[in-house]
């Protein structure tokens, strides 16, 4: 058995990057000589100097919040802090917009892993978003993604305003899911936000869409005018007139700050600096070459997975693959070079 020493000094052997932004970058792996026991790491020492105070503030936060919910059954385990990053366990679980619980045993256990949070002192202050909350293998609830999180030395007021405001951003993804579950007091609770929410709302909720959306390259799909129906025709033209060129997938993601991408995957043997040559003014955001795209029975591309690919949804190509070890192959290379790391989706 693995005593927390010895995950300490496991090195980290990297396999998949899930996110990459100005302040961080998320990488999924194991640790050597450890089995079973998946890990991610929160890379900080690649961020651009000018970005590394606030990256480490954050890091604190989570450090911090993470050291204080050890032994809370459905929160990440901290692993080791060093000068690379900060190294946590990897949850295994379905992001609650995938997983879609009904059963009332999910929401009991999400209001008891906020309890235990609660009586630890630490508020997660980030589970308005679905993709922080899991659904595991076994039905429990779990949560990830600490680094708005705020621990307390004191139950003040202040605590207490934001304990409420967790179990209030909780019943909203009960009224998303399960709104048939909610009680006459869950309702009265969603329909009165707290004053400090109110306020943030109205203030800070700008500066935190300029950090994050600007700054830190999110987006939550803001605009989505059609640009393959705008942009497309020209730029299928340009490509296939190429003999290298065979075929053309054209998706959509969302852009730092405001806009749509377009997303280009290119069945060529040509490289992206050949293929930027060949495109029209108004060409692709993103131009990625591939050897073959994934197709279905009837020989056209495998939209819905391109899609996945060009707005970074990974835990939804995983399920979208897990019987289909055909299209797995396929995607195999063309996921391991997409060119979008940043962890907003593009909404319809």
């Amino acid at each position: 058995m693995q005593t927390p020493a010895d995950l300490s000094r496991a090195e980290f052997q990297p396999e998949t990057v899930h996110k990459r932004d100005i302040f961080s970058e998320t990488i999924s792996g194991q640790l050597a000589g450890v089995a079973d026991f998946p890990v991610v790491l929160r890379k900080l020492d690649t961020v651009p100097t000018y970005a590394k105070p606030i990256a480490w503030a954050l890091a604190r936060r989570e450090i911090k919040a993470l050291r204080a919910v050890q032994g809370i059954e459905g929160c990440p385990v901290l692993v080791r802090v060093d000068k690379t990053g900060l190294l946590r366990s990897w949850t295994k679980g379905t992001p609650l917009q995938l997983a879609k619980p009904t059963d009332p045993v999910w929401y009991r256990d999400a209001k008891r892993l906020l309890r235990d949070m609660r009586r630890a002192g630490v508020t997660h202050n980030d589970i308005a978003k679905p993709q922080n909350w899991l659904m595991t293998p076994e039905g429990r609830a779990a949560v990830i993604d600490f680094q708005l999180a705020s621990v307390h030395r004191r139950q003040g007021k202040l605590f207490r305003i934001m304990a409420r405001e967790d179990l209030r951003h909780l019943l909203k993804q009960k009224r998303a899911y399960a709104p048939h579950l909610l009680t006459p007091s869950e309702h009265r609770m969603l329909t009165h936000k707290a004053l400090p929410a109110r306020i943030w709302m109205a203030t800070g909720k700008r500066l935190y869409n300029f950090i994050t959306r600007r700054l830190m390259n999110w987006s939550d799909g803001e605009g989505t005018e059609d640009r393959i129906e705008r942009d497309g025709p020209a730029l299928r033209a340009a490509l296939l007139g190429h003999p290298q060129v065979s075929d053309i997938a054209l998706c959509t993601y969302a852009r730092p700050a405001k806009g749509v991408g377009l997303y280009a995957f290119v069945q060529t043997d040509l490289s992206a600096a050949d293929l930027a040559t060949l495109t029209p003014d108004n060409g692709p955001d993103l131009i990625q070459p591939v050897t073959a795209l994934p197709r279905g029975p009837d020989g056209a591309p495998r939209l819905d997975a391109l899609q996945l690919v060009a707005t970074n949804r990974l835990d939804e190509l995983n399920q979208l693959q897990a019987d289909n070890p055909d299209l797995a192959t396929a995607l195999a290379p063309i996921i391991a070079n997409r060119l979008n790391l940043t962890d907003r989706v593009l909404r319809a």
